[in-house]
């Protein structure tokens, strides 16, 4: 995935302190990616996924895009 398709993917991702206390959400739904990758983890594919809550696969990459980036933050290197 090129860099340019994971920061396209990212926009998809709202983060809005008075919805769902403030975790990421889908596209400003009250879907939060944390429901996503739940999904995922449980052995759904993203066309089901996609599907059953009515998004389109790309949010679900979106997710894992955002779950990528937030596990893996910058580090400061001296």
């Amino acid at each position: 995935m090129t860099q340019h398709t994971s920061t396209e993917l990212l926009k998809r991702i709202t983060v809005d302190p008075a919805q769902c206390s403030g975790r990421p959400c889908v596209r400003g739904m009250r879907i939060r990616v944390s429901d996503v990758l739940d999904l995922l983890a449980a052995g759904e594919t993203a066309a089901q996924i996609a599907d059953e809550l009515e998004i389109e696969v790309d949010d679900v990459r979106a997710c894992l895009v955002y779950a990528a980036k937030y596990f893996d933050p910058p580090r400061m290197v001296a």
